[in-house]
This record gives C-alpha cells, sequence and structure tokens, in this order.
C-alpha cells in the first residue's frame, strides 16, 4: 500500500537494556484507556491487553542464561496492514502524527484487522465492559468505553495529543510543534527503569529520533515492509536477533 508521509510521526523506542518486565506499562494502559477488569485473565483468547510485556530468553543453560522483556504496543506502522483489509474504513490514518486510529462506531467486528495485524497488537471485545461497584468513577472522561462486539488496540494515548494541542493553543503556542514533553503516553509515563522514550521520529531535537538512528536499533518484522513506529534498542545481538525471522547464516541488524 502507499506510504503516507506525515510531518510529525510520533514514535516510542524501548530500550530493552533497561526494561524490567515489570508490567507497570501493562497497568498504566488499562487504566488510562478505560480497559474493564477480565472476570478470566488466563483466558488469553479472550483478554485484552492493548500493551504487552513479553519475556525473551537466549535458550541458553546456567550461567549462560539471559532474559530480556519486550513491551509490545499497536506498532503504528507507517503502512499498516490492518487498515487495508477493513471491509468498513473503521481504521484511518490521516491525521498529523501518523498514529493508526479506530472508528469504533464504524467497527462491525468482522476481525479482519486481528488476522491482518503482523504484532497481534489487536483485540476483539468479547464482553460489555463492566467495573467494580465504585471503579467506575475513575474511568478517563476524554476516552470512550468501547461496546462489545468492537475491535480496539493501542492509539498512543490519542486524547493526550488533543490535549498537548489544546494547551498548546491556549498559550499561543503552534500546536503542530509541541515540545517533546508535552505529548507522553500512561506507559512510558509510567515506567520506573527510564527504558521507553516517546516523541516526534522526524524530530533530530527528539531523544527517539536519536536512538531510532542508533546502531543498535531495530524494528520488529521489519523487513515485511510495514514501517513500525515502535522502535527497539539492545546491545545484545541475540535479543536484537529475535525481532525478525533471521536465516542461521545472516548476520543480526547492528552486528
Amino acid at each position: 500500500m502507499e506510504h503516507k508521509e506525515s510531518k510529525i510521526r510520533w514514535g516510542m523506542v524501548v530500550d530493552l537494556d533497561k526494561c524490567t518486565g515489570c508490567g507497570a506499562c501493562m497497568v498504566a494502559c488499562e487504566a488510562e484507556n478505560n480497559i474493564a477488569p477480565t472476570t478470566d485473565s488466563s483466558n488469553k483468547l479472550r483478554t485484552l491487553s492493548w500493551m504487552l510485556v513479553y519475556e525473551l530468553t537466549n535458550g541458553k543453560a546456567y550461567p549462560d542464561h539471559d532474559v530480556a522483556y519486550l513491551p509490545r504496543p499497536c506498532m503504528q506502522c507507517g503502512k499498516p496492514s490492518c487498515m487495508t483489509v477493513c471491509p468498513v474504513t473503521a481504521i484511518d490514518k490521516n491525521e498529523e502524527g501518523g498514529i493508526v486510529s479506530q472508528i469504533y462506531p464504524r467497527c462491525i467486528g468482522c476481525r479482519y484487522c486481528m488476522a491482518a495485524c503482523p504484532y497481534h497488537a489487536r483485540y476483539f471485545n468479547w464482553y460489555d465492559p463492566i467495573w467494580p461497584e465504585g471503579m467506575e468513577k475513575t474511568l478517563t472522561p476524554n476516552v470512550s468505553v468501547r461496546p462489545r462486539g468492537v475491535a480496539e488496540k493501542c492509539t498512543f494515548c490519542h486524547h493526550k495529543y488533543a490535549e498537548a494541542k489544546e494547551l498548546a493553543r491556549a498559550e499561543g503556542r503552534d500546536p503542530l510543534h509541541l515540545e517533546e514533553n508535552d505529548y507522553i503516553p500512561a506507559c512510558v509515563a509510567a515506567c520506573p527503569s527510564g527504558a521507553m522514550h516517546f516523541g516526534d521520529l522526524n524530530n533530530p531535537e527528539h531523544t527517539v529520533y536519536k536512538m531510532a538512528h542508533e546502531k543498535y536499533a531495530f524494528r520488529l518484522l521489519e523487513r515485511l515492509g510495514t514501517d513500525p513506529q515502535v522502535y527497539y534498542y539492545s546491545k545484545r545481538e541475540w535479543v536484537r536477533r529475535q525481532g525478525d525471522n533471521y536465516l542461521k547464516t545472516e548476520k543480526t541488524k547492528g552486528a
């Protein structure tokens, strides 16, 4: 599909050498985006988790054993395969910033987008969202509660982007030239180890721009050509090697 250019390209870089797998990003995401508690979290086919932390291992025995943790939000692909298969135009990537949006009232729950996403970053809402008595008071007012029967996913906390632009307008600043810390998703703000970074991948002054151009930066399944806006960073070769389907004889990116 045609790549949609954007002057601003919001993106994330996760330093996997700093991530401890604590799960704070997952909790912050669910609280911020009004994801209701599940009745049976052991059923992974029917749970919702816009941000999911995977455990990676080098497969070696002690004392050479090593692990890494990989937080996986929606990749906000430059060429989103989910968008091309949607029969009702419920997925869009036209807004400045390059965030892939989901228009819930249009979604008919066909789940084609879930099948098309190579990152398994989309989820189907099997149940009506129900919160324990009193918890409904903690809902984020600017985030819609999705009904049963629609597909949903990480939005890079798009409502925080809208709030940052409104604040910039109120202060007489250009909303299309936000400072680096004006707009930060909940998962990045909650990361206690400083492993997650967020900003404009097109702005050389932002940390994510610099980290994305580092020798040890990589993207998941990069050779599929989906152009993800989420990067990972690790000095460990075996971690970078798990980011794509390398042949045994192939060199890993950054090696």
